[in-house]
């Protein structure tokens, strides 16, 4: 998936979660989401992250490659350590967190899928399987805006 579709999913999850809880900072928490939504890609230099962070990127990918450590449990896990014990406001870290599981839900419905597992061997993709940028996650994206859209609504009319 492309960097825009991750960020959106970051956001509509995100949104989401604000809509339906008594969410801690929602601006944060929804900006977080974002930010998540990118940062498994830290291992692809092509990405909207990578382009960002090249050096960090091309040891990242140099390391792991691409679709592995980044994209698993064990990175998620290593991210949340990290981030519970640098940041102290809980919305940003629960909202990088929402945005990297989204992001690992798009990339398992990609037909080189993830490395939930790693460091097993073990690709886990959905059966049915989306071309990055075609037409099948164009139709994500915009299932994806006018989710983010009705639950921002609802948001807005509490206030």
């Amino acid at each position: 998936m492309t960097g825009k579709t991750h960020i959106m999913a970051g956001i509509t999850a995100t949104t989401a979660i604000v809509a339906i809880t008594d969410a801690y900072q929602p601006e944060w928490f929804i900006a977080a989401g974002a930010a998540g939504g990118l940062l498994p890609d830290i291992c692809h230099s092509g990405s909207k992250i990578g382009r960002r962070f090249p050096a960090v990127s091309k040891v990242v990918n140099t390391l792991f490659g691409h679709r592995t450590f980044t994209h698993s449990l064990l990175f998620l896990a290593l991210v949340a350590f990290i981030l519970s014990k640098f940041i102290s406001n809980p919305s940003i870290t629960m909202g990088i967190l929402a945005g990297m599981v989204t992001h690992f839900i798009l990339d398992a419905a990609t037909k080189q899928g993830i490395k939930l597992l790693y460091p097993a061997k073990i690709t886990i993709r959905f059966p049915f399987a989306a071309t990055t940028g075609g037409k099948a996650e164009g139709v994500v994206l915009l299932a994806l805006t006018v989710v983010t859209l009705f639950y921002a609504n609802s948001i807005l009319a509490f206030f």
